[in-house]
């Protein structure tokens, strides 16, 4: 059973950083493509970036492109995202999701971050 545990949220200020981490365990990390969504009040959730599990590929949602990071320690099973530049509009929950595309994909129970300006 894959058990993904995301943490680094918290309450920052318009241009400030934060680093989530999600730690995975239950299976082998390497063999899932990893990715963090959004979901803000009222909002549907939707795709930040995310980390191809075969070749280390990156994906990111245009919002983020340039502010936000997205990486993996496989010797640690865990994915991070650096998040720089922060604005308001990033407040939302942040998930963290393990996917075998077409197979199965997992969720965790997300990190608020909350930008004020």
């Amino acid at each position: 059973q894959v058990q993904l545990v995301e943490s680094g949220g918290g309450l920052v200020q318009t241009g400030d950083s934060l680093r989530l981490s999600c730690v995975f365990s239950g299976r082998t990390f390497s063999a899932y493509t990893m990715g963090w969504f959004r979901q803000a009040p009222g909002k549907e959730r939707e795709f930040v970036a995310s980390i191809r599990a075969r070749d280390g590929q990156l994906y990111y949602d245009n919002s983020v492109k340039g502010r936000f990071t997205i990486s993996r320690d496989n010797a640690k099973d865990t994915v991070y995202l650096q998040m720089n530049s922060l604005k308001p509009e990033d407040t939302a929950v942040y998930f963290c999701r393990a996917e075998k595309p077409g197979v199965e994909n997992h969720w965790g129970q997300g990190t608020q971050v909350t930008v004020f300006s």
